[in-house]
C-alpha cells in the first residue's frame, strides 16, 4: 500500500507506509531533543568570583592591600552575586593573605553582592568574625595525600575540624560553603575515583555546608570525566547545592563547565582575567576566566546579572598591578579591536 502526497507546484510524490511513519517519528524525536536541550540549558547561572583569594594567593611578589581593596571594590561594582574577598589563614603558609582583616574592613560592600572568606579551622574562623565575615567557606580534599600538602591533616581530620567551624556557624547564622579539591585529578594521586568525590561532598553537605564547590585543582579534567563525577555526585547531593571551579590547565575549563551546566548545575567559580593557581599543585594554571565564562553564558542567552565590560575593566586593573597581560581570551581580543 502507497500514500499521495502532493504538494502544490510539485508533481506527486509517492511514500510507502513504513517511510511515512519514519518521517512522522523523526519529526517527534526531533521535537523532543529540541525540548529537552531547552530544558538542559539553565535561565540564570550564579557566578562565584574567587580572583581576590585564589586568583592572587600565589602571587609570589606581594600585591599591595590597598590594590586587593581596590579589586574587589571594581568587581562589586559589575554586579556580581559573589566575591570571595580574602583567606583567614596563617600567614607562614599563604603569606600573601595576610592583610586579610584589614582587606575585609576595608572593601565597599555592595547590597546585592556577598563576601565570603576562608576559614580552615576554628581559628581562622573567630579571626574572620572578629573581622566581620558574614559568610565562610571550608576546603577539604577528594585526595588524601593533597589533604596532608594542603591542610596538614587526613580527610577524616579535617571534616572533624569542619564539623566544629559548621556548627559554630550554625548557631551565629553564618552560611558556609564548602570546596572539594582534586575532584578530577591529584598532582600526587593521579586520577581520583568518583565515588570518593562523591564521598566527601556528601558528608561536607550533611554538615551543612549550603553549596558545595567541586575543583579540578590541576585543570586535567574534560567533559567525559567531568560528567562521569557528576553523575555519582549528583546521587548523593542535589544539583542546586553544588559548584564547579575549573582551572585550564588544558583548555579544557569551558567545555568541563558546559558540560556541568547541562547536567543541572547552576554555579560557577571565576577568576577575573584569569588569575590563580594552586600553591601545591605545581604546574597548575589559573582558573577559568570570569571574562570567557561570561562571553559564553551571554551568548546563549543565560542571565547571569553581571556587566561583562565592568568585568575586563577590573582585569586590566589588576594586570596593570601585577605586570602582566590577561588570561582571558575574551579580554585579549576586545583589547585588539579597540
Amino acid at each position: 500500500m502507497s500514500l499521495n502526497v502532493e504538494r502544490p507546484g510539485t508533481h506527486h510524490k509517492m511514500f510507502t507506509r513504513h517511510n511515512f511513519y519514519l518521517y512522522c517519528l523523526f519529526l517527534l524525536l526531533n521535537g523532543m531533543v529540541s525540548v529537552s536541550m531547552r530544558r538542559k540549558k539553565p535561565c540564570y547561572v550564579k557566578m562565584i568570583e574567587v580572583g581576590p583569594r585564589d586568583g592572587l594567593q600565589n602571587e609570589k611578589e606581594m600585591v599591595p592591600t590597598r590594590v586587593k581593596i581596590q579589586l574587589i571594590n571594581m568587581l562589586s561594582e559589575t554586579g556580581l552575586p559573589v566575591i570571595e574577598a580574602t583567606s583567614f589563614v596563617s600567614s607562614k603558609w599563604v603569606p600573601q593573605m595576610a592583610d586579610h582583616t584589614e582587606v575585609l574592613q576595608a572593601i565597599h560592600r555592595s547590597s546585592h553582592a556577598r563576601y565570603p572568606v576562608l576559614t580552615p579551622n576554628m581559628h581562622g574562623f573567630q579571626d574572620a568574625v572578629a573581622a566581620g565575615a558574614t559568610e565562610v567557606a571550608v576546603f577539604g580534599s577528594a585526595s588524601e595525600t593533597f589533604s596532608q600538602k594542603n591542610i596538614n591533616c587526613s580527610i577524616d581530620d579535617s571534616m572533624l575540624r569542619f564539623e566544629e567551624v559548621i556548627c559554630t556557624a550554625k548557631q551565629q547564622q553564618i552560611p558556609v560553603r564548602g570546596y572539594v579539591s582534586c575532584a578530577l585529578g591529584c598532582p600526587y594521586e593521579g586520577p581520583i575515583e568518583p565515588t570518593k568525590v562523591a564521598e566527601v561532598v556528601k558528608r561536607l553537605y550533611e554538615l551543612g555546608c549550603y553549596e558545595v564547590s567541586l575543583g579540578d585543582t590541576i585543570g586535567v579534567g574534560t567533559p567525559g570525566s567531568m560528567a562521569k563525577m557528576l553523575q555519582y555526585v549528583m546521587k548523593e547531593v542535589p544539583s542546586s547545592a553544588l559548584a564547579v571551579h575549573c582551572h585550564d590547565t588544558y583548555g579544557q575549563a569551558l567545555a568541563n563547565i558546559l558540560t556541568a551546566l547541562q547536567m543541572g548545575i547552576c554555579a560557577v567559580d571565576s577568576s577575573v582575567a584569569g588569575l590563580g593557581g594552586c600553591p601545591y599543585a605545581q604546574g597548575a594554571s589559573g582558573n577559568v576566566s570570569t571574562e570567557d565564562v561570561l562571553y559564553m553564558l551571554h551568548g546563549m542567552g543565560i542571565k547571569t546579572g553581571v556587566d561583562l565590560s565592568k568585568v575586563i575593566e577590573a582585569g586590566d586593573f589588576i594586570c596593570k598591578a601585577l605586570n602582566r597581560k590577561t588570561n582571558s581570551k575574551v579580554a585579549q581580543a576586545r583589547s585588539k579591536s579597540s
